[in-house]
């Protein structure tokens, strides 16, 4: 039954590839509930690299089917496979100097970073001092677990004790409970190895209208005169965040020279 819900233009089409993620990008901007979720998260990123000091640049890891670009044009991207962004860019070594970074972004990336260790590190070389990683990242709320170890491709194991993860496939090899593990869980140790960045924020978000539009892996099945009901439906599920919300924004900062 679930294999009739799943999205038919993706059917065949390897992962990773040019044409998939343009396929993704198409669903995305022809979906309305879908367009309105990927609208307030790439608000939510920009809005975070407005409130780091100018100048620097701005640059989105593992881009993918992303329109970022779009809303900001002098957006450096890039992903770990080629022809799909600007540049080829494994967030692990990143070709910027030190210090010349003005924000990352990442949207459901970090759970595919085998080493985030080695990424804190090059982050923090290449940020500029109140810089930022802004990142959207999917969230440890009751039925986020129930969701993502039932009914997602990827893993989400949130009993792993340590942070890194075998990977042979960039696109499927990840932990889906990363973020919690490190930003939660560990959020001390986190905090003790990298005593130059702050966690600023793990900020639960809206959920109802992105899980009634399939994302990008089921069909849409929602008649466009359902949706301003269903935006409404959402406003007032909002206190059920903590129990359902899918998805939570990151944003950590590199200290200023005077707070380090």
């Amino acid at each position: 039954m679930l294999s009739l819900l799943k999205e038919p233009s993706l059917a065949g089409v390897p992962s990773g590839t040019q044409r998939f993620f343009t396929i993704q990008k198409n669903l995305i901007l022809n979906r309305p509930l879908l367009k309105r979720s990927y609208d307030d998260w790439y608000r939510r990123l920009l809005s975070d690299a407005a409130s780091a000091p100018p100048g620097g640049v701005l640059l989105e890891l593992g881009s993918g089917g992303s329109y970022l670009k779009d809303l900001e044009p002098s957006l450096v991207t890039s992903d770990v496979v080629a022809d799909v962004a600007d540049k080829v860019i494994d967030a692990r070594h990143m070709p910027f100097a030190d210090a010349s970074v003005r924000a990352l972004f990442l949207t459901h990336v970090f759970h595919h970073i085998p080493d985030v260790d080695a990424f804190f590190k090059e982050a923090e070389r290449v940020l500029k001092p109140g810089g930022v990683i802004s990142m959207i990242e999917i969230a440890h709320t009751p039925f986020a677990r129930f969701f993502f170890r039932n009914f997602h491709h990827e893993p989400y194991d949130d009993s792993q004790r340590t942070w890194p993860f075998a990977q042979n496939d960039s696109m499927m090899d990840s932990n889906q409970a990363l973020s919690w593990i490190v930003f939660v869980r560990d959020r001390a140790e986190f905090e003790r190895k990298y005593p130059g960045l702050t966690l600023e924020l793990v900020e639960l978000m809206p959920w109802f209208t992105y899980f009634v539009s399939g994302g990008v892996t089921m069909r849409y099945l929602i008649p466009r005169c359902l949706n301003p009901l269903l935006v409404a439906i959402e406003y007032l599920l909002s206190p059920l965040a903590p129990l359902f919300s899918l998805y939570w924004q990151i944003r950590i900062r590199k200290k200023t020279q005077s707070a380090a």
